[in-house]
């Protein structure tokens, strides 16, 4: 049963997608059982067979234009792969990241060279993808980068180091963050297309223990005069990279708030089954009127969450959704999926330590929300400059 009341929105209430998510769950059922996710937990990693079959079966590229080998759906296809991936507990697939934060930048800023070349074997799920950010010594202020591209003959050589970046291990397309003038801070940043098969120089680093996300493997990785040739340049041009990340980044922090308030409500329906069947000084631990207000309070605060996530998703199909409130979007949903975890775990008492438990896993697993795609401390200040 649901936790929350919320009704499905307009947006998504047409037929084809309903066909559409049907298939998608399906799929997630006969591919992802129980068992072969397990044993992506072991690894740290999903295999790389999987991405092929969910190529195949249409999960990827979902709202790439269909000359270039996609679906030509629109975002709320990408959401339907999303959702039902939550649905049907299917830890560790990054298709949130695949679909729609790494394929928007060919799709919105490619060259037509670039998009005919690589965005079929993305959506066929021949090539996985990772776009390369983060360094060791810079987090969120990306115009401090220090990973180079600098013009050698006909291309360009890539030196410097990235870190905590995720399909790390398993990625063979890289969108590669560098700068392309040292001597610039925004205007000197480039986005490079990478293909990590036969390129000498590249060496991925260790697979990073994580405090969660146990099957999503995060790497970091090292560039050595890695040679790309001057068409890798995303669109074409050096020195629009770091405007093209600014575009994006609306669109990567609704899925994030996304993901948070999938994970906020299977957490209340996991909760409310617990403490209906486990029992304590002789009845149900939902009998407790502590329970039942915890529970009330966080079904109120959530169900706000839901309604301000469907608004944002209905802005965005429509082009609408700006920076502050996708910001705001993710800074709310993110710090609340934390509240509502924690006080979740809580009601579970023991139970909720052990990592056999969903809530234990969702307790891991949710804190990287308030750190990636900006952390919640730059969300606030990207507000406080819209006041």
């Amino acid at each position: 049963m649901p936790a929350l009341d919320v009704p499905q929105p307009a947006f998504m209430d047409e037929e084809e997608i309903a066909v559409f998510a049907d298939a998608v769950g399906k799929f997630y059922e006969k591919h992802a059982p129980e068992s072969r996710v397990l044993k992506w937990r072991d690894d740290g990693q999903v295999d790389r067979d999987f991405w092929r079959e969910a190529g195949q079966a249409g999960l990827l590229g979902a709202s790439v234009p269909e000359e270039y080998g996609g679906h030509g759906g629109d975002f709320r296809h990408e959401m339907v792969v999303i959702d039902q991936q939550g649905r049907h507990n299917v830890e560790g697939f990054a298709a949130s990241l695949h679909n729609t934060i790494i394929l928007p930048y060919l799709v919105r800023h490619g060259t037509e060279e670039q998009k005919k070349k690589y965005l079929p074997r993305l959506v066929s799920g021949d090539l996985v993808s990772a776009i390369a950010m983060t360094e060791p010594g810079v987090g969120s202020d990306l115009q401090s980068i220090t990973t180079t591209a600098l013009k050698d003959g006909n291309g360009y050589k890539i030196n410097g180091a990235k870190t905590y970046i995720s399909n790390g291990q398993i990625a063979d397309f890289i969108i590669v963050v560098a700068k392309t003038d040292p001597n610039e801070r925004a205007k000197g940043i480039s986005l490079m297309l990478l293909e990590t098969e036969g390129a000498e120089g590249f060496q991925r680093g260790k697979k990073l223990d994580k405090i969660g996300l146990d099957s999503q493997d995060t790497s970091e990785l090292f560039f050595d005069d890695v040679f790309v040739p001057a068409e890798n340049v995303l669109g074409g041009e050096e020195g629009k990279g770091f405007y093209q990340l600014m575009g994006e980044l609306p669109q990567e922090r609704l899925i994030i708030a996304m993901g948070a308030m999938s994970t906020i409500e299977r957490a209340l329906e996991e909760t409310i089954a617990f403490t209906k069947e486990r029992k304590a000084f002789g009845k149900t631990i939902w009998d407790f009127q502590n329970t039942q207000f915890t529970l009330a309070e966080l079904k109120a605060r959530a169900t706000a969450g839901k309604v301000f996530v469907n608004h944002c998703i209905a802005q965005h199909l429509e082009g609408k959704l700006d920076v502050p409130t996708a910001c705001m979007a993710k800074l709310w949903l993110t710090e609340l999926q934390g509240e509502v975890v924690d006080k979740c775990l809580q009601l579970h008492g023991g139970s909720g330590y052990i990592n056999d438990y969903p809530i234990a896993r969702m307790f891991r697993d949710s804190r990287v929300s308030r750190i990636f795609g900006g952390s919640n401390e730059i969300m606030k200040m990207v507000i406080a400059r819209s006041m």
